[in-house]
Order: structure tokens, then sequence, then C-alpha cells
């Protein structure tokens, strides 16, 4: 195994790839509808990875130290036969977790499947426990009901589950208390995130953001939270437990306390461009070096060469000015 650093010393270790543009929800601050809809061009068939070019790619990736591999969308459930990438990506030498960025909704459907194939771990998108305050965000009239069924098939299915909230300013900053409770009984580990600037349609602005100490402050009013300590270098969350309990309550707070600086992560989109930062405004094609016969020595070298000259540190230096720049949709290459 190879090990390659960029400008900052930051090793690769997580590879998260996109396996489709869809979605069967139209979140405001990931697809808001007036953008996203009926008549929006998503990618065809042909423009999209295989699951062999994804396969291929994530075995050059293993080479370079990647362990960590997480299928993001759009909605990764909407892409046909997903068990069977799973299982084969499971099985790269070198590769030690394959975990899922979900909402959810189709879980309870393949929780069983998904296990059986190598998945170890399913972060859930849920932003409210209230009907209407949810039906508001995902605008497709979509209950928490859907939500929680898919929470609980891949709890019994053996799968270990992360429930992952955006809290954006007067949507759904109510809702905090509540999710914080329910999850507590539930022994499920909740994670609140800082409404990010991804994208250029999500009409994003700092005085939406709740941030991180006052989620903590809110919750410490109520509830007894005792850090953890970190589990591995270029561990995204600030993670905490219930006194007394294992169960705990994160914080990713990319917004108010960044941590660009221990980033591990790359990013390869439904269309095989191979990104290095969730906020950055180019890719680089791998897919045409794949359809066009370049070697794995040739992939090998390219990927090398982009993450060496790597220096992304887009939060760190965030400005005014800066969140209006050009930046790729979270919807094309996954949270």
């Amino acid at each position: 195994m190879k090990n390659v650093l960029d400008t900052r010393k930051r090793p690769m270790r997580d590879l998260r790839i996109s396996v489709t543009d869809r979605c069967n929800f139209r979140c405001s601050y990931c697809m808001p509808k007036e953008i996203f809809g009926a008549d929006y061009p998503f990618m065809k068939q042909d423009e999209i990875l295989s699951f062999e070019e994804i396969v291929r790619l994530a075995e050059i990736f293993a080479d370079y130290g990647v362990e960590k591999i997480r299928l993001t969308g759009g909605e990764p459930l909407l892409r046909k036969n997903l068990p069977v990438l799973v299982k084969r990506l499971s099985a790269i030498d070198g590769i030690k977790y394959v975990t899922l960025t979900t909402n959810g909704v189709f879980l309870a459907m393949h929780a069983k499947e998904l296990k059986e194939a190598g998945i170890c771990r399913v972060n859930v998108s849920l932003d409210s426990l209230d009907d209407d305050v949810f039906k508001n965000i995902n605008n497709m009239n979509t209950s928490v009901s859907a939500v929680l069924k898919g929470i609980f098939s891949a709890r019994d299915a053996g799968i270990e589950v992360k429930v992952n909230m955006v809290v954006k300013k007067g949507l759904n900053d109510q809702e905090v208390l509540a999710m914080v409770r329910f999850f507590k009984e539930e022994n499920i580990t909740l994670r609140f995130i800082e409404y990010m600037d991804v994208g250029c349609t999500n009409g994003w602005n700092f005085k939406d953001v709740v941030s991180k100490k006052q989620l903590f402050d809110m919750i410490q009013e109520h509830y007894q939270l005792e850090p953890v300590k970190q589990d591995f270098f270029g561990e995204v969350a600030k993670r905490y437990r219930h006194k007394g309990t294992d169960t705990e309550v994160g914080f990713i707070s990319s917004v108010t306390e960044t941590f660009c600086g221990s980033c591990t992560r790359a990013r390869l989109s439904t269309d095989g461009k191979l990104y290095t930062c969730l906020f950055a405004s180019e890719g680089y094609d791998l897919r045409d070096m794949l359809r066009s016969g370049a070697s794995d020595e040739e992939i090998t070298a390219k990927i090398q060469s982009i993450w060496e000259k790597r220096e992304d540190r887009y939060s760190e230096v965030r400005t005014e000015e800066s969140k209006m720049n050009r930046k790729i949709e979270m919807s094309y290459i996954g949270g």
C-alpha cells in the first residue's frame, strides 16, 4: 500500500462515492424543488459510472490508503442492485468499512440485504420528528414514520445507525430537544450538522446557521453531556455522550469550528469526477480515462498527482465573498 499526502500533510483515508444524482426528496438545503423540478436534466445512464468502473477505481484508491468507503447520492438506494456493489467493494483488500448515507425511506426494503452484502453503518438524514415540519423540509409529503421504519429496520438487521440532523434557524431549530430526547431513549447516535453553503442553489446565509455552541448550550440545559475521545485522525464530528450511558450526540461544525486541517476525504461524483473538497468548483475527470483505455498505472499516477497538489481549506477561509463562488451541488458528490 502506498501513502500519499497533500500539501498540508493530510493522507487520503476516506472515499465518498456518489452512485446517483437523483433523490426522492427535495430538501431546501440540498435539492430545492424550484431548481430540481420535473424538467431538471438528471444524468443519463451512460453518463453514470458502472459498478465495474466504480470497483476498479476503488481498488486503486485502496492502494493509496483509503480504508473507508461511503456510498452517497442523491439518494443511493435509488441505484438499482446497490447491494451487489456493496459486496464487491467490501471484498477489496484494505477496505475496512463500507457505509451508506441515506434519507431512510427505502432502507426497510433493503436493510437485511445491505447487511449481508457488507454495509456496517448507515447515516440516516432526519431533520424533524414533527410531520408538518418534516414534510415542509422534504417537499415530497413524506412522513417521519417512513424514515423511522427504515432506521429501526437497519438496527434490527445489525447495522449501526447514526441519525444526521441539519439545523436551520427558523426552519427546524425548535425540534432539537425533541430529537435528542427520542434518540437518547432509542440509544441511537444523533449528530447535528451546521447548515452549510454547499452548491449555489440553497440560498445559504450565515444568519440561518445555528452554531455548534448554540446547539450544545441548548442541549446542555436539559441533558448532561460529556466529551468522547476522538477515534481516529480526520474524524469529523465532535462527539459527546449522555452521562451514564453510551448513547452519543455529535456535532459537525464546518461553519463555526472548522476541521479542514484533518480532512482525509476524497469524493467521486456520479459521472466519475474526482473532487478533493465538498466545496470545490471543479473536478478531475477519471471516467474519461477509464473509457479511453488508460491503464491502472496511468490512473494511479493521475490520482497521486491530484492529491499531492491538494490545498483545499475552504471552511477555514470562508468569507461573504467566497460563499458566492460557484461550487458543485452536494447532490452531485454527496455530503
